[in-house]
């Protein structure tokens, strides 16, 4: 659990560290005289990131991207249940781990009645296997770290998209897929504002 939580640690840290130094605007640059009708973006590229990296789908949200916003939310609220599912099955696992039950209790051969112990308690001849074994055991901690990985790529994820969103505003496209009878054709047209 502690190597998880240093993997999530280090990722946020990364992905902050890497955006920080991104340039926050490029001053050479001169506005397009065409695109003077284009209004800028509802939020600035870096202000999309963090929105999206803190609440997967917020910055998408700003951006009036409510199909994508309303995908990324989706996946975190489905990873949020599956993290506390996974939880709880390792804490199962760990609390049982290596408790077995008895199949099959010794008898006396002589009188046919159940052997006793020195201390009066029934002599196990026989003890099951045990259900929850180390190796079940790490499985359980596998999937609790699996999931808790998909929340954090779906947060850098969804950052990432809400920053290319918001640098693409200005970006007039249309996309279509169409069938066609080899399969499905895929278009694209960039029309000029």
């Amino acid at each position: 659990m502690r190597t998880s939580r240093l993997i999530l640690a280090i990722a946020v840290v990364g992905a902050l560290a890497a955006f920080a130094g991104a340039p926050r605007t490029l001053r050479a640059q001169q506005a397009d005289s065409a695109r003077a009708g284009i209004g800028a973006p509802p939020i600035s590229p870096r202000r999309a990131f963090l929105y999206s990296l803190l609440l997967p789908g917020a910055g998408q949200a700003k951006l009036d991207r409510a199909t994508a916003g309303g995908m990324f939310f989706l996946i975190e609220a489905v990873g949020l249940v599956l993290v506390h599912r996974s939880a709880e099955d390792l804490r199962i696992a760990r609390t049982f781990a290596g408790d077995s039950m008895p199949l099959r209790y010794a008898t006396d051969p002589v009188t046919g009645l159940p052997a006793r112990t020195s201390t009066g308690g029934l002599q196990v001849a026989e003890w099951s296997v045990p259900r929850y074994t180390d190796a079940y055991v790490r499985t359980r901690r596998l999937h609790y770290e699996d999931w808790l990985a998909v929340l954090v790529f779906n947060h850098l994820f969804a950052g990432a998209d809400a920053f290319v969103a918001a640098q693409l505003w200005d970006l007039p496209v249309r996309i279509g897929v169409m069938p066609a009878a080899t399969g499905a054709r895929i278009s694209a047209s960039f029309r000029r504002r």
